[in-house]
């Protein structure tokens, strides 16, 4: 971790149950400028309700989170305004053009329109799908409607990058697509990506990795320490070795 960069995302002693069940029990994270972090988990292990609560959907019981120094609670209109989101469920209009599509969202986020339509014709260029603007989605495969989506989520030039789980469904061409691509914009525009996955193999596009377990943080360190930590050299047998040994990691770990 760069730590001259600045935090985009805090998230402190995070809690959260639903009707008396743990979701999350005191998970913090910091994402700084530039950060790829993978937050990978099992299925349950509380990367969903993180989610909702970084994005603004659910509120947690305890603890707080801010996004350029935002408070998320209290000035909830300038912290979402820094965070771009692709969902694990497709959100696109099938029935309406890529452009339609796009055009749609950065009028929601008050940009003009002629901005709008350049920021949409370089971001597809950039994408590789110069020549799908006027195609209706569901004419696309579903690794370029994840890219579509994904420059939808860019179009108002976010600090922070929440991709939750959105390689689910892909095959593998497209999930390694999809993954170059916001590797690209991370390290080209300086935008905090926070990835999550149930997916070990995912997790070497990362600068540091996070994994929870029943809404615990059991890791929170680079690659290179998760293998020296779990004595493995592939990311699965490491991720298991996690799972299956380590201890709640309660406070943040620092790393160069």
């Amino acid at each position: 971790m760069d730590l001259m960069k600045n935090v985009v995302l805090s998230a402190v002693n995070l809690h959260k149950s639903y009707a008396g069940t743990l979701a999350l029990k005191d998970v913090s994270i910091e994402l700084r400028e530039g950060e790829f972090v993978a937050l990978l988990g099992p299925n349950g292990a509380g990367k969903s309700t993180l989610m909702q609560i970084l994005t603004g959907l659910f509120s947690a019981d305890a603890g707080e989170v801010t996004v350029l120094g935002y408070d998320l609670r209290k000035n909830a209109a300038s912290a979402l305004a820094e965070i771009g989101v692709v969902l694990q469920q497709p959100s696109l209009d099938i029935a309406l053009s890529v452009n339609a599509n796009l055009m749609f969202h950065a009028r929601l986020h008050g940009l003009d329109r002629a901005d709008a339509q350049q920021r949409i014709n370089d971001g597809l260029v950039d994408i590789g799908l110069q020549d799908a603007a006027q195609s209706v989605v569901r004419s696309l495969s579903g690794g370029n409607r994840r890219k579509v989506e994904l420059l939808r989520a860019m179009l108002h030039r976010p600090s922070l990058l929440l991709m939750d789980e959105a390689s689910v469904g892909l095959d593998i061409v497209s999930r390694q697509q999809l993954l170059l691509t916001v590797q690209r914009l991370q390290q080209r525009d300086g935008v905090a990506v926070l990835w999550t996955t149930h997916l070990a193999e995912e997790i070497p596009f990362a600068n540091r990795v996070i994994i929870l377990r029943d809404g615990l943080k059991r890791f929170d360190d680079s690659l290179r320490m998760l293998y020296a930590q779990t004595a493995q050299t592939e990311p699965e047998a490491a991720f298991l070795h996690i799972l299956d040994n380590a201890t709640p990691c309660t406070s943040k770990t620092d790393f160069q």
